[in-house]
């Protein structure tokens, strides 16, 4: 059993399992009432627990505590608190349950502690492994008006322990929606919590929105690499899509492995990025993660570098021949291949004149469209042309493009990026 500390008051904490975390207040003892009505001897035997609390001696505290002798209704509940201090002290959820149980028989609660008392019940009930009474606690609570965030997310744990998701995901939101209300910071194993519901549901834009806003608290590299990595799990993701997570991945600094650059290179590669390969995986050999005797690498290599060569050779071409054509296809792929070679401004020039044009998959264009102006140092346009792209798996990647502008923005005050697309800029 996990040791709890703490009495009547203190914060629940949820991570992927719940766990209690009690604050200062945590050794509050429970509001005894009123000191009339208690025969002198009681109240003396009471008098020396307290002494004996005060002065760290729990054993004589207990031994004080089993020989109270309650005469009233009164007596009773507060021989109870102490059982319930007693046990808080000890770390012992089995008996503070129990001393809850006791307090909840006499008609002493005082109403303002009845909500949170039955909210501990259902906490302490939780701990023991009883959710079916965890949840009839959690119930009466909220129908006495406590409605925490605690409770909450209690609810939704317990849930999920009885591997209900579809029901426990709405409660974490909620929970979620509360902070955001109150303008406070979201733990980040909340975050986590519902960003594991949202992909057991399938809900990908939900997703991709939960991991912009944990980055934006917390936006650090192994963050931003275990976010994206988790996001290119979607099923069916489009090839072109994940190519520009993967550029996002190395624009934040997040290329960790082998398998990171062996996989961008291999998909840029069979995305027609050849010159884009060939950087990526000198990246990762400058950044000793793809030994240069790595069979797989030197192999895509051999093919990478021929074609880019003849991509390069022919660009001159296909720029003259996109301009003449009815539609942005052509543009498209030349932009396409300016990116590829880290030629940003030029890649911005075609892909607004594939935009212009029409026939194009407009998430796509706009969405590079913003890659490229940021990358080329213009993070206000960046930024404007991403917030085009709204919807639908190129508008979960373009928000998260755009939080990257905005860091970036913010951290260069206006200095280009520097470096090829693998470089972490």
């Amino acid at each position: 059993m996990r040791r709890v500390c703490g009495s009547a008051s203190f914060a629940l904490a949820v991570s992927i399992g719940l766990m209690v975390s009690p604050p200062a207040q945590a050794r509050k003892k429970i509001d005894a009432g009123p000191p009339v009505a208690l025969t002198d001897g009681f109240r003396a035997n009471v008098a020396a627990v307290r002494a004996a609390f005060a002065a760290g001696d729990l054993v004589s505290a207990q031994a004080r505590i089993g020989g109270l002798m309650p005469t009233s209704d009164l007596e009773n509940y507060i021989a109870a608190g102490l059982r319930f201090e007693a046990a808080s002290k000890r770390g012992d959820v089995q008996a503070q349950r129990i001393a809850l149980t006791d307090m909840f028989k006499t008609q002493s609660v005082p109403p303002a502690e009845a909500p949170r008392l039955r909210y501990m019940a259902g906490l302490y009930s939780y701990y023991v492994g009883n959710n079916d009474d965890a949840i009839a606690q959690l119930n009466y609570a909220r129908s006495l008006g406590y409605d925490g965030v605690d409770a909450t997310l209690l609810m939704a744990d317990i849930l999920l322990r009885k591997r209900k998701p579809k029901e426990a995901r709405p409660l974490v939101e909620q929970a979620l929606a509360t902070y955001r209300a109150a303008g406070r910071p979201i733990p980040a194993p909340w975050y986590d919590k519902a960003i594991s519901l949202a992909m057991q549901g399938g809900d990908w834009a939900a997703v991709s929105q939960l991991y912009g806003e944990r980055l934006s608290v917390y936006p650090s590299t192994p963050n931003w690499r275990s976010a994206l990595a988790n996001i290119m799990d979607e099923p069916k993701l489009d090839p072109q899509v994940q190519l520009d997570i993967y550029r996002l991945q190395a624009a934040v600094g997040a290329m960790a492995s082998e398998r990171d650059y062996q996989n961008y290179a291999t998909l840029a590669n069979g995305a027609g990025a050849s010159a884009e390969a060939q950087t990526v995986i000198a990246a990762g050999r400058a950044a000793g993660k793809l030994p240069v005797t790595q069979a797989a690498t030197a192999k895509l290599l051999l093919t990478a570098a021929p074609k880019a060569k003849k991509d390069i050779a022919a660009l001159p071409a296909l720029a003259k021949k996109a301009g003449a054509a009815k539609d942005g296809a052509a543009a498209l792929a030349v932009a396409d291949s300016y990116y590829s070679m880290a030629q940003y401004a030029q890649a911005a020039d075609y892909y607004r004149m594939a935009a212009s044009k029409g026939g194009v998959d407009a998430g796509r264009v706009n969405t590079r469209l913003g890659i490229a102006l940021a990358r080329s140092g213009d993070y206000a346009g960046g930024g404007q042309a991403l917030a085009q792209v709204t919807s639908g798996a190129w508008g979960n990647v373009a928000g998260l493009w755009r939080l990257w502008v905005s860091q970036r923005a913010g951290q260069s005050a206006g200095a280009a990026p520097a470096g090829g697309p693998a470089g972490a800029s």
